[in-house]
């Protein structure tokens, strides 16, 4: 997707000038906000809670495929079915991208054409011959990522060469280590552990057809030798030392590989985690599932019923395709739909939000084992997961969001659980004051470089976004407790130093500078900075002038790659269109014109049933890499902006 370049000092005075004078009516207002409303209450689940499906690219129903292969576990019906959703995503390329209009992938590609070509598809249909000729043209299957070539070594269709060195026994390794469990991600812990048994011990996929891909190497694969490209001076070192880690593994010691498959084994068999699955991610589910299966587990033993279990609640099945999910979001779609009810107001919405809280007050994590714990062992728990069960994760943004929902509510029948989320976030504060999503000061840049992070997605570092939600959860506590001033203003000054010079700030985990502004915005208006302050005016600023001439907003998740496309994007959409108005309003701009062409773009763009649909895909799960279609962001965020609006307009 080519981005719109927009001229920052020109876009306004271009605009029609009807816009600059149109007032929105207060029936088409009040008629919007009810439409939204009642699609919203329609999709909230008897229990009360909200699950939208959460989409991702064609990277997991492929490995879905593959993983039926790589076990001799094949439904011909799904397999058919996940196949055609596969085709229905091929790009104009000839491969697949990561989001919906982005440029083809190289390594979702291969294991796209891979999967089908598992499913019965021919080399020589037509979509295949464009699958292959793009990722010929792009260097070939050897260009592709770590974990695609981890696939493609299990296959056997590259040489183990191809992959780095990941030893089992990297469980012993110490703390004080350079490479520790602890130093990495909580998603990069759960995916390596049982990745780590399958690499060492080098188990192969079953294939019960023996399909190959060698028509996808430019080089035969035995032959390539450049399956490493050097990404800095550092990496290139690391590289080496892959080398010479590669050479002395032969001469581990069986008893010591013994133990160390052992000590992993244990690991993730502790975090199984029921139904939900390890780490309640699908790359650790399925490498859970194989490894467990490569240790003898027999198929009707109770882990592997249950792993199985867990990876196939995440399918999705529409007419006669399906598609598998990356996780599900219950927790975040429920307190943000009830964030948005809260701002709607009305009894209705009021009594619908009461019953997510209640309903998220008996998910709260408090005396659960969890990895965080490795860092702060007398912190008591109090944190939120993402999903319906993920323990030993808690996510310090959910955290944040559920509690500033339950502090707007008002009702000390959350007492206890806001102060103990409250308590929690405190303790997970990082040493530069801000929040990472799952743990602090995991912040080992380093670790990037080596060959098994060529994603760049090894660390869960302090971010804008979830730090302005820990701001939001720490203000309200401090109104209560003077205890969390202290860290309230580490936080604010972490988030003053993170804006950018033209006024936006970076957003991690929703795209991209749209999201990040008002993430920050939000908070800083809830913490009582005035909207003259320097900081919110040059936010506001910058997003008038990204404003689109239809009146919304809208930014491309290439500005991941290129920040030159920043807040900018062919079309606008609805929920990019909520963010840049939800922070222009807490930025003091409720009455501007601006403001006023936004909502007018929403109530416009709003469906006869009260919804707005989008192919966009609004947030990463790793930057450059991995990205999510979350499909209730249509939905909550353009009410809240409706209802936030309304409610400024009448009170001012």
């Amino acid at each position: 997707m080519k981005a719109e370049h927009i001229d920052p000092d020109s876009i306004i005075q271009e605009l029609p000038s009807r816009h600059s004078t149109m007032e929105i009516s207060s029936q088409r207002l009040d008629a919007g906000i009810e439409r939204a409303r009642d699609a919203l209450l329609a999709d909230q689940h008897a229990e009360g809670y909200w699950c939208y499906e959460l989409e991702a690219d064609c990277t997991i129903p492929a490995e879905y495929i593959l993983m039926m292969h790589f076990m001799d576990e094949i439904d011909a019906h799904l397999q058919a079915r996940l196949a055609r959703y596969l085709r229905r995503h091929q790009n104009d390329e000839g491969g697949w991208p990561l989001f919906y209009g982005g440029k083809a992938d190289i390594s979702c590609s291969v294991k796209a054409y891979y999967a089908l070509k598992l499913a019965g598809d021919s080399p020589d249909e037509p979509h295949m011959q464009r699958a292959r000729d793009y990722i010929l043209s792009a260097g070939g299957a050897a260009r592709a990522n770590v974990f695609t070539r981890i696939a493609l070594a299990q296959f056997g269709q590259v040489p183990w060469r191809a992959v780095p060195v990941m030893p089992v026994e990297i469980m012993f390794f110490p703390r004080w280590f350079p490479f520790h469990l602890s130093k990495i991600a909580y998603w990069s812990r759960t995916v390596m552990v049982p990745l780590l048994i399958l690499c060492s011990l080098k188990r192969m996929a079953r294939n019960p057809s023996g399909i190959g891909i060698r028509e996808l190497f430019v080089t035969p694969p035995e032959q390539e030798k450049h399956y490493f490209p050097v990404r800095s001076k550092m990496n290139r070192v690391l590289i080496g030392l892959d080398a010479v880690g590669r050479r002395l593994e032969p001469f581990i010691p069986k008893w010591i590989r013994k133990r160390a498959v052992a000590r992993a084994e244990a690991w993730f068999v502790a975090r199984l985690n029921g139904d939900g699955g390890l780490g309640a991610i699908f790359p650790a589910m399925v490498n859970a599932y194989e490894a467990l299966d490569c240790l003898g587990y027999p198929p009707d033993h109770p882990y592997r019923r249950i792993a199985k279990k867990s990876i196939d609640l995440l399918l999705v099945e529409h007419g006669d395709e399906a598609y598998c999910q990356p996780c599900v979001s219950p927790v975040w779609d429920s307190v943000l739909a009830a964030l948005a009810l809260q701002e709607t107001g009305d009894a209705k919405s009021t009594e619908s939000a009461t019953n997510a809280l209640h309903w998220l007050k008996g998910k709260q994590l408090l005396d659960e084992p969890g990895d965080w714990r490795d860092t702060h062992p007398t912190l008591p728990g109090g944190g939120w997961a993402f999903q319906f069960k993920n323990d030993y994760y808690p996510d310090l943004d959910d955290t944040g969001a559920v509690g500033w929902a339950m502090y707007r509510s008002k009702d000390e029948a959350y007492g206890e659980s806001r102060a103990r989320a409250a308590r929690w976030i405190a303790g997970m504060q990082s040493s530069n004051g801000g929040f990472g999503a799952f743990d602090s000061d995991n912040t080992y840049y380093y670790l990037n470089e080596i060959p098994f992070a060529d994603h760049g997605a090894l660390l869960d570092p302090p971010t804008e976004d979830v730090s302005a939600r820990c701001a939001i959860l720490l203000h309200y506590a401090s109104e209560e407790n003077p205890a969390y001033e202290e860290p309230l203003r580490r936080v604010l000054g972490y988030l003053f130093s993170t804006q950018d010079a033209d006024g936006a700030w970076f957003g991690r985990w929703g795209t991209n500078y749209i999201y990040g502004t008002w993430s920050v915005l939000a908070a800083l208006e809830i913490c009582g900075i005035a909207p003259h302050h320097p900081a919110m005016k040059r936010a506001a600023n910058w997003l008038k002038r990204m404003q689109r001439s239809d009146g919304g907003w809208g930014e491309t998740n290439q500005s991941y790659s290129d920040p030159a496309l920043r807040g900018q994007a062919e079309t606008s959409t609805s929920f990019q269109t909520a963010w840049a108005l939800l922070a222009l309003m807490a930025a003091g701009e409720a009455r501007s014109p601006e403001v006023r062409r936004g909502i007018d773009y929403l109530l416009s763009t709003q469906g006869e049933a009260g919804r707005w649909q989008e192919p966009e895909f609004p947030a990463p799960g790793f930057p450059k890499v991995f990205y999510l279609k979350y499909h209730g962001y249509s939905q909550y965020f353009p009410l809240w902006a409706l209802a936030r609006y309304r409610n400024l307009n009448t009170t001012q």
